[in-house]
């Protein structure tokens, strides 16, 4: 069909996707990938670098909220939740990473649970819609990183 985007496709497939389609190896890594992650990032909380940031993103609220990592009194509404903790991730850089250079799971994680812990009770999601949106957030990152021409190049800006 001409009139489709190449964007409409990817999201039509996407959106198709289904925790069925998991395979045993797939969730095994996944669960790997997530338990690394949370252990950076925890580490991560002590850097300066993510001090930083939570003091500064203390200045926003909303009445929805989510977690730092490792200050379960402290919450932040979930977009700067997910930033602060990301870059509690990142400031390590320990987290996993491609080449291109790019660290999937840093990315993809701290947004996931921050949204998680967002939904009211009656709609949170199961561990394995989880593990489908992670790795739906690492398989989008990863197909975006190939068709960038801007990623190609970083090898040779460095």
């Amino acid at each position: 069909f001409p009139s489709q985007t190449i964007t409409g496709n990817f999201a039509k497939v996407i959106r198709g996707l289904n925790a069925n389609q998991l395979t045993d190896q797939v969730i095994q890594r996944s669960k790997r990938m997530i338990l690394d992650t949370l252990g950076v990032g925890l580490l991560g909380t002590s850097t300066d670098v993510c001090h930083k940031v939570a003091e500064y993103s203390k200045i926003y609220s909303s009445d929805l909220s989510s977690t730092i990592w490792g200050h379960l009194d402290f919450q932040l509404p979930p977009l700067y939740a997910a930033f602060v903790n990301g870059v509690a991730v990142h400031s390590m850089d320990f987290d996993d990473t491609w080449h291109p250079a790019t660290h999937p799971s840093g990315a993809v994680l701290p947004a996931l649970i921050a949204l998680s812990e967002a939904f009211p009770q009656k709609k949170k999601i199961s561990g394995l819609d989880l593990l489908l949106a992670f790795n739906v957030g690492i398989e989008v990152q990863g197909r975006l990183l190939h068709f960038s021409r801007e990623a190609r190049n970083i090898p040779k800006r460095y």
